[in-house]
């Protein structure tokens, strides 16, 4: 699914309508990713919408109140001529903040921590406001000489990103809440999901049903404190549809990765999923034997983890494209 398949695949699409620019508010957010709810917009193939995400726990750019905790969600977009068994192309275009501050958890999460330390955090967890310089692109704990004396002067690089992105998922009620991820996408984490980047999910309902939210200025991999910076956002995205293809779990490129995600409960099943994903794009897109994939990947893959905090793992296997770039197709 590189962009110059893409190209190919979507040009009949294109024709169908004018490619248009559309800027769109949102007045409500969503506490699912579901298809029942009605679409906020309805949108073609081509277009480009401009919007903006509210934070995790419910605040706008301006810190006001506007909907309950737990990663509310702008949306869902309708996608004019999507339908079960495509899959929906969304291309980020700018992922970027529009306040001066984010917060995150004092804390680590069970996963990444052996027992004697998550003990230390059953009284003591709270939430730490950052202070985010959007002109400088750095961030750094607000209380710090305070409460964090030693990190008086520590300071990081921003990487605005968004946390949730996905469509209406299958199976009861065609609804999951969303704090969770899945095939269909969802609250991933994935911090490789920022401006320039190109997100593929698998279609389940006519018309896809997508949403965006959940908007980081940082988080390492995994998102071992339970929070990123967690911040609200301006985004603009457009969509593109590639029809009748087989895809199973969600996939992310940029200029320099080609990168597959595997989600389950427990990390070796997210790894063979992620794996797997991967195996199949290099066999479809690169025309590659099982055997020739084993020199390939054994040689070349690289493995993260997403997302350790949520009810569910999310792993990434990666392959950076200049090593890609040889293959004789």
């Amino acid at each position: 699914m590189r962009n110059t398949l893409i190209c190919s695949l979507l040009l009949p699409l294109a024709l169908h309508a004018q490619p248009k620019h559309v800027s769109f508010t949102p007045t409500s957010f969503s506490p699912a990713f579901t298809l029942n709810r009605p679409p906020v917009l309805t949108i073609n193939p081509g277009d480009t919408v401009s919007t903006e995400t509210i934070d995790a726990m419910g605040f706008d750019q301006k810190a006001v109140k506007r909907s309950r905790g737990g990663n509310p969600l702008t949306g869902p977009f309708f996608i004019t001529g999507a339908a079960p068994g495509d899959v929906l192309v969304i291309q980020l275009h700018h992922v970027s903040l529009n306040r001066d501050y984010a917060k995150t958890s004092d804390y680590f999460v069970s996963r990444c921590m052996p027992k004697e330390i998550m003990q230390e955090f059953k009284k003591t967890s709270s939430l730490v406001r950052w202070r985010l310089d959007l002109q400088m692109n750095q961030g750094w704990p607000d209380s710090s000489a305070q409460e964090y004396p030693h990190l008086k002067n520590f300071k990081v690089p921003l990487s605005p990103f968004l946390g949730c992105i996905g469509v209406a998922p299958t199976g009861h009620k065609n609804e999951i809440l969303s704090f969770f991820q899945g095939p269909f996408g969802g609250n991933m984490d994935f911090n490789r999901t920022k401006t320039g980047s190109t997100v593929y999910l698998p279609v389940f309902h006519e018309g896809a049903y997508l949403y965006i939210g959940d908007g980081h200025a940082l988080q390492g991999d995994g998102e071992i404190a339970g929070n990123a910076l967690e911040t609200s956002m301006d985004v603009v995205f457009s969509v593109q549809l590639i029809k009748n293809d087989s895809l199973q779990y969600p996939r992310v490129e940029d200029n320099e990765y080609i990168m597959a995600l595997g989600t389950a409960k427990e990390t070796p099943e997210a790894l063979k999923l992620a794996t797997k994903n991967l195996l199949d794009w290099l066999q479809k897109d690169y025309h590659l034997t099982l055997h020739e994939a084993t020199q390939v990947m054994s040689t070349t893959i690289e493995y993260g983890i997403a997302e350790i905090a949520d009810p569910n793992v999310v792993v990434t296997a990666k392959i950076k494209k200049e090593k890609l770039r040889s293959i004789n197709k």
